[in-house]
């Protein structure tokens, strides 16, 4: 007879069956069914209790990873996390998956799903709880003898508590409790409202919350594949289909599921039906599943206000896209919107304006949510609140319908059918307080607008404030704006026609913005007038394309920011008052050579394709601007406060020092990388000065570079200790040297040159904004002066080494000598930003300072420049000025900073095509040019680019007997 032991392992406990006796016919059970009653016997005494989660978790494991670390330490600063996130994201897929991953490393747990603000529903709740964590039936007749039970069972265990759609402090007090937890235990919140953390006052010491990640377009597609084939890829023929429903879910997975079930059944498999899914989504009707609404609706509905909803759905119908502070601006006096749009961000209703550039938005899901609700209780857009249909618009203003409940609509003439632009259009009564016309008119209408067309009531007109009438062409007049008392932004932008604006416009007290690009002809009218001078609170004025021949009329002393791009003067006009201006944009201002003296108020400044532009500066030396815009400013070589770039020649003997040899090398080449400043030039050795340290690059120079220096070293760094004097003079500053090359890898070469004084604790981290690109076969020289001063001394450590990305740059030596002052010089206090002056804004830790204004790591100092003691991370903290107000985006928003190329055509003798080809070979090689266009039949070169064209003009000047130089222009692309 053989005995046989069956042994079994299940959920990591080894069970030993019964023996067996084989042959003896005292068992005689299948293998399969044997094992599988054992394993349900263990599960039994295991009590597991594991909860269901669907079959298809993708991307479950990458957004459980970081909660799953958090649920191991055992001692957190917080034993509270809540997932946030808007309806259907997964919080409570998630929730289950790391419940049923961690359960067991727990003394007991619990998860409580269902909650509703019922005492009956809340009490027995609390009695699962209670049962949960303790094993027993704890008997409670009340909420608050629940609250009190409870929390003498978690002070003392080690549980896992996970909590289900919560949206109310007190709900979740009732549940847990105000004492703090046993220190080891942990609670799961999952919630729509982001605001959970400040619920937690009296609760340890706070909450983490852990905002859910939607799903990328990859795991999209995967999921609805799933449900719509069976499998996670899509079926042959349907893959670009699937693409675009999945990009219309916006990685929500409810709705990827609901979309993807719904056409798997019936007649799914028809690409037909996937077609007309796809026309529905695309929709401006609103159409939504019943289940995705009821999911999403609720976030909506347990809104604490009727004037946050209102809100929303103003939101969600008109004002997506557009920038906070303005949609602010309009709402707050009807709608409360400065609080009102907190509480939507925090309740996942709207994206925070920081991750969509200042401007609000919503997943496209909450948008058609809105939108259903506005049309849910009637067919007829006559009867709602809101119409964004343009084919609605149309209706209803031919009919003269919705005058009771329409509060707002939108109607967008550029795309309005041409047998409209003829008819009469009725005048709309409209009943209820309107915030904001706008007018997109096409060229063949709109010779005039007088206000009392437009609006028939004094209702609508004392609520008026947007009023929009962009790119109307045929736009001649506009009279009675005194019946808009509050209106705040006026955009009359590429009213290219229009020269009369009645002069109450000068009586507008609330009139914030206005916005007169291109329109030189009303200029003209009110050069002479004082309307818009006595206009005593616009902060914000746009005027593009003004000329020498067109003065601008004087502007008020409020304005605040200033647009006058796209001009050709060479100086600002006179009547640009600096007093209270914060923001300047003069893009694409060809002729403008020099700024001078820009107030230290100024945030912004945007400088862009000002080609001729040479030179800025300030009224104070320290640079105070958060926003700075100077690309295709071929000619700029200096920005007080920030940089300066001189030609080698053009530096002074005397302040070369024992450099004085590279001026023989000022004719040489070097390329020249790492800010837009060095695009499109051809650069000779420069000179850059920055935070006071003196920098060039030799490229291809063997010669002296080392040779003069008390200190070298072939290693990753060099220290000395500086020795005294024989005369005792004090130290200047600090010489250093650096070679290094290119290692083949990756383009892309940031320089941090690091300068450690270790007996005095002071470390300068530096990295320039340009730099000599290396190459592969050749060092790079570095040449610097560090005017150290008093920071450095006799006796004194000092450690110096080059920081880059590995695999991207070798450094083959170091050099370092230091520089002394003469007898008789004085010591003078500096309060520029420099070093031995005030670096106090670029002090990231004790005596550790990073000077640089470039974010290489998205705003993060990393730990190997300082170590691990830094107590301030931001790389950017030198901004130490408030944040900008959102009107410059605005002001941007209106007049968009066109990009333009040049365009040089140059007259050829084409008598020799060897010569031709040499011409051709040498205008290619100006930096920036795109293209060299050959039209022979009429002997032209045509030369097109981004490039400074005074370099093709040098560049053609050994071909001179061939070559003319016969127009320069530029035009937008």
């Amino acid at each position: 007879m053989v005995v046989a032991r069956t042994v079994v392992e299940v959920e990591g406990a080894v069970v030993v069956t019964k023996e067996t006796m084989v042959g003896g016919g005292v068992y005689h059970w299948s293998e399969t069914a044997f094992i599988a009653d054992i394993v349900q016997k263990v599960y039994c005494e295991l009590d597991l209790k594991l909860l269901s989660t669907p079959t298809d978790l993708t991307g479950i494991e990458t957004r459980a990873k970081g909660i799953n670390s958090w649920l191991k330490y055992k001692q957190p600063s917080s034993p509270v996390l809540a997932i946030c996130g808007m309806g259907g994201s997964g919080k409570t897929t998630l929730a289950k998956y790391i419940y049923n991953s961690n359960k067991e490393n727990f003394e007991c747990s619990s998860f409580l799903e269902g909650i509703k603000d019922q005492p009956s529903v809340m009490l027995t709740l609390q009695k699962q709880l209670l049962r949960d964590v303790s094993g027993n039936n704890i008997m409670i007749s009340n909420l608050s003898e629940g609250a009190f039970q409870i929390e003498k069972v978690i002070e003392k265990k080690r549980v896992l508590i996970v909590i289900d759609d919560i949206d109310d402090k007190d709900t979740l007090n009732s549940l847990v409790g105000t004492n703090v937890f046993h220190t080891q235990s942990k609670i799961i919140i999952t919630t729509r409202d982001l605001s959970i953390h400040t619920w937690f006052g009296s609760i340890s010491s706070g909450c983490y919350v852990h905002e859910i990640e939607l799903l990328n377009d990859h795991e999209s597609l995967e999921l609805l594949s799933y449900h719509a084939f069976g499998c996670k890829v899509p079926m042959k023929g349907f893959k670009e289909l699937a693409i675009q429903l999945a990009q219309c879910c916006e990685g929500n997975p409810l709705a990827l599921k609901v979309l993807g079930s719904s056409l798997s059944e019936g007649q799914g498999t028809r690409i037909e039906t996937w077609r007309s899914t796809m026309n529905s989504l695309n929709s401006l009707k609103g159409d939504i599943n019943n289940k995705i609404q009821g999911v999403l609706q609720k976030s909506f509905d347990t809104l604490p206000c009727e004037s946050h909803r209102e809100l929303f759905l103003h939101i969600a119908c008109f004002f997506l896209g557009e920038f906070e502070y303005y949609v602010k601006s309009i709402l707050e006096d009807d709608y409360h919107a400065e609080s009102g749009i907190v509480t939507l961000i925090n309740r996942c209703l709207v994206t925070h304006p920081r991750v969509s550039g200042d401007k609000l938005a919503m997943h496209k899901l909450l948008q058609d949510m809105a939108r259903n609700i506005v049309r849910k209780d009637s067919k007829d857009p006559a009867e709602h609140s809101r119409v964004w249909r343009d084919d609605e618009c149309k209706t209803l203003l031919r009919n003269g319908d919705g005058s009771k409940t329409i509060e707002g609509l939108v109607l967008n003439m550029l795309e309005a059918e041409e047998g409209m632009r003829s008819e009469t259009a009725t005048v709309l009564p409209l009943g209820k307080p309107l915030c904001r016309c706008v007018y997109r008119s096409t060229p063949f209408t709109l010779t005039t607008i007088m206000v009392d067309w437009l609006i028939a009531t004094q209702t609508v007109l004392n609520s008026l404030k947007f009023l929009d009438l962009s790119f109307s062409y045929k736009l001649v007049s506009i009279c009675n704006l005194h019946r808009l008392p509050k209106f705040v932004v006026l955009n009359l932008s590429g009213c290219i026609s229009l020269s009369h604006v009645c002069k109450t416009i000068g009586y507008h007290k609330n009139l914030s913005f206005l916005s007169l690009v291109e329109c030189t002809r009303l200029w003209k009218a009110l050069s002479n007038q004082k309307c818009v001078n006595q206009l005593e609170r616009l902060k914000a004025l746009c005027i593009c394309g003004g000329t020498p021949e067109q003065p601008l009329f004087a502007l008020p002393q409020s304005v605040s920011w200033l647009t006058l791009s796209h001009s050709s003067f060479e100086i600002l006009p006179h009547c640009v008052d600096f007093k209270m201006l914060q923001s300047l944009c003069l893009n694409c201002c060809p002729n403008l050579e020099s700024l001078s003296c820009l107030p230290s108020t100024l945030k912004m400044l945007r400088v862009g394709w000002c080609t001729s532009l040479e030179r800025i500066t300030f009224q104070s030396a320290r640079f105070t601007l958060q926003v700075f815009d100077y690309e295709g400013c071929f000619k700029l070589f200096e920005i007080e406060g920030l940089f300066k770039l001189l030609s080698i020649e053009k530096v002074d003997e005397a302040d070369l020092g024992h450099m004085r040899w590279i001026k023989a090398y000022k004719d040489y080449k070097v390329d020249l990388v790492g800010d837009v400043i060095t695009q499109g030039r051809t650069w000779n050795i420069q000179m850059l000065y920055e935070f006071g340290i003196r920098s060039t690059y030799l490229q291809g120079i063997k010669d002296q570079s080392m040779a003069t220096h008390q200190y070298t070293s072939s290693s990753k760094f060099l220290s000395f200790r500086v020795p005294l004097h024989p005369k005792k003079h004090k130290i200047h500053g600090l010489n250093v040297t650096a070679l290094y090359r290119s290692s083949g890898g990756e383009d892309r070469y940031p320089l941090f040159a690091r300068i450690s004084n270790r007996s005095r604790g002071v470390t300068w981290v530096y990295s320039p904004v340009v730099y000599c690109k290396p190459r592969v076969d050749e060092d790079v020289v570095w040449l610097s002066y560090w005017p150290t001063g008093n920071l450095l001394d006799a006796g004194d450590d000092v450690y110096v080494d080059i920081l880059t990305e590995e695999g991207t740059i070798i450094i083959s030596g170091y050099g370092a000598s230091l520089v002394y002052k003469d007898g008789g010089e004085v010591e003078e206090k500096n309060e520029e930003e420099v070093i031995g002056g005030d670096l106090s804004r670029f002090e990231v830790t004790k005596g550790g300072y990073y000077l640089c204004r470039r974010d290489f790591f998205n705003s993060i100092i990393p730990a190997i420049f300082f170590g691990d003691n830094i107590h301030i991370t931001d790389s950017r903290r030198w901004r130490t000025s408030s944040p900008i107000t959102p009107f410059e985006d605005l002001i941007i928003s209106e007049t968009p900073i066109r990009v333009y190329k040049c365009k040089v055509t140059l007259g050829v003798n084409f008598s020799s095509e060897s010569e031709i080809k040499k011409i051709e070979k040498a205008v290619s090689s100006v930096p920036g040019v795109e293209s060299v266009s050959n039209a022979k039949e009429i002997g032209r070169l045509i030369v097109i680019g981004r490039f400074d064209h005074q370099a093709v003009v040098t560049c053609v000047r050994e071909f001179r007997k061939m070559v003319q130089v016969l127009v320069r222009e530029f035009f937008e692309f």
